[in-house]
């Protein structure tokens, strides 16, 4: 296999990583078919919502989308700018906006995953040494986290039969 096959390939399995079911269920999953008046419940001894923890991704992951891409970049205030208000109910239109968010915002590090004229490697513009890899992988083991904190705080809640 050539240098350049290997890293399509590399290339290609990043970005599947950033959804993909292998080793635990994906974001979607992890919230689909959540009743509405759970959504922002927090379950005793727990520290978040639902809502909390999918606001956070998507609020994280956009952050890092626009870190790898956007030249006019700044920095947010950790942890006011990622985390929202403590278990504010969600409307359906703001709920099936973040759940969008967070899908679009995946699949557009994954087309940046994809992009070969991207270097992995590269240090980002707006950092100090971070590269595209590096950024992708926070991502997906940022999201993994958060997605297995959903996880708990629907069986606390007697809300996953899985």
């Amino acid at each position: 296999m050539t240098t350049e096959a290997q890293t399509d390939e590399v290339r290609e399995t990043l970005a599947r990583v950033l959804a993909w079911e292998d080793a635990h269920v994906n974001f979607e999953s992890a919230v689909g078919g959540l009743p509405p008046g759970l959504r922002a419940r927090v379950p005793p001894g727990m520290p978040y919502s639902i809502w909390q923890l999918a606001q956070h991704i998507r609020l994280t992951q956009r952050d890092i989308l626009e870190f790898c891409v956007d030249s006019e970049y700044h920095e947010r205030r950790w942890p006011d700018d990622y985390w929202p208000e403590p278990a504010i109910p969600p409307g359906d239109a703001e709920w099936h906006a973040c759940v969008a968010a967070v899908r679009s915002d995946r699949d557009a590090l994954a087309r940046l995953v994809r992009d070969g004229n991207r270097s992995l490697m590269a240090p980002l513009p707006n950092g100090t040494g971070q590269t595209l890899l590096r950024e992708v992988l926070l991502v997906i083991d940022h999201s993994a986290y958060h997605i297995g904190q959903i996880i708990v705080v629907r069986k606390a809640m007697g809300e996953w039969g899985r």
